[in-house]
């Protein structure tokens, strides 16, 4: 695999960090969470003006015909903003799941409404929830922006099923949690009324790959960005009249730092890539990208806070915004040991 990127990927790169680094802004992630976790404007101009939301669709789906690694580019400068946007939800989950499990008529009626950002969707995945027919039963408590989403992709177990949020047996109640950024939902089904996507193992396996991976790449900005801008502020922050950068102890910790973030930039566009060409070993590299760029960028971020000194523990610093993130993605879609069993058990079987 060539792991140089391409003039495309890196003028996707420079599209993607000029959106997110002008717009994505402390103050405007700040009154997002306020509201419902989500920048209403940016996520117009994400979906929009800029069509951003099309990247690994494909292109007789309404999509840009890209792959992952460019989807990864893409979350990799959201995750350096903290930006707060249903990317994960709406197109890394559930877009996936429709565009490569949906019938034809699902993909006509939902993929061009959540491309255009017209529609947000929550990815409801509880082995709680049970399907009668087509009636769903159950609860699940960490959808994330549930309650936002207008159409539901719930997950029984077995099938991968549509649910409108306007349906009268749905009832969604909005949590307080950690990271606000992407607040999480309670979503009860109490016979909700679902439509069966065509080809739910391809529907599921496609929208694993694309979270795991997105998940990866967001933990792998939100990591850089930690480094970025504890080294800006290790030459600013004067100390015995020398930058505190200066020191060996202070240079040590960023160093291990960099190091972690670039094993774990390699994983992210390892499995990116993998997925893209069908590699052998994709679903190790999903697996590995998803615990290893998780685990890096909470280390990362909680370094960021104690480099910082007295004013990384200030409530009002950007860093607790970086560190709540890392902490909550580490837990999105199964947790790090989770992950690590997953490939345990690839390499060696019964042994593992």
């Amino acid at each position: 695999m060539d792991f140089a990127f391409t003039d495309e990927q890196r003028m996707i790169a420079e599209t993607a960090r000029g959106l997110f680094g002008g717009q994505a802004t402390s103050d405007r992630v700040r009154r997002a969470m306020a509201a419902d976790g989500i920048d209403r404007d940016l996520w117009k101009t994400y979906c929009g003006e800029l069509g951003l939301s099309g990247i690994g669709i494909a292109e007789e789906l309404g999509g840009l015909g890209l792959g992952l690694v460019e989807l990864a580019i893409v979350a990799e400068a959201a995750g350096a903003a903290v930006a707060a946007l249903p990317m994960l939800g709406s197109l890394a989950l559930s877009a996936q799941a429709i565009a490569h499990g949906g019938s034809a008529t699902q993909q006509a009626e939902w993929l061009p409404r959540l491309l255009s950002g017209d529609v947000i969707a929550a990815f409801v995945d509880d082995g709680a929830i049970r399907a009668v027919g087509d009636r769903l039963t159950g609860a699940c408590d960490f959808a994330a922006h549930g309650a936002s989403a207008e159409l539901l992709l719930v997950t029984d177990g077995e099938g991968a099923w549509l649910v409108v949020g306007d349906d009268p047996r749905v009832r969604v109640r909005r949590l307080t949690t950690m990271d606000q950024t992407r607040p999480y939902a309670r979503v009860e089904l109490d016979g909700a009324r679902g439509a069966r996507l065509a080809d739910p193992v391809a529907a599921l396996q496609a929208a694993r790959n694309a979270g795991y991976v997105v998940i990866a790449a967001e933990a792998l900005g939100g990591a850089q960005e930690c480094l970025d801008r504890t080294v800006a502020y290790a030459k600013e922050r004067v100390q015995f009249g020398r930058p505190i950068g200066s020191f060996q102890a202070y240079k040590h910790r960023l160093a291990d730092m960099m190091i972690a973030i670039e094993q774990a930039r390699s994983a992210v566009y390892w499995a990116a890539c993998a997925v893209d060409e069908r590699a052998s070993d994709a679903s190790l590299a999903v697996h590995a990208a998803k615990s290893f760029a998780a685990d890096t960028y909470f280390r990362c971020a909680g370094d960021m806070i104690q480099l910082h000194g007295g004013i990384g523990f200030t409530w009002e610093h950007d860093a607790h915004l970086f560190f709540k993130r890392a902490r909550a993605l580490q837990t999105m879609l199964g947790s790090g040991a989770w992950h690590r069993e997953a490939i345990a058990a690839m390499l060696f079987g019964d042994a593992a």
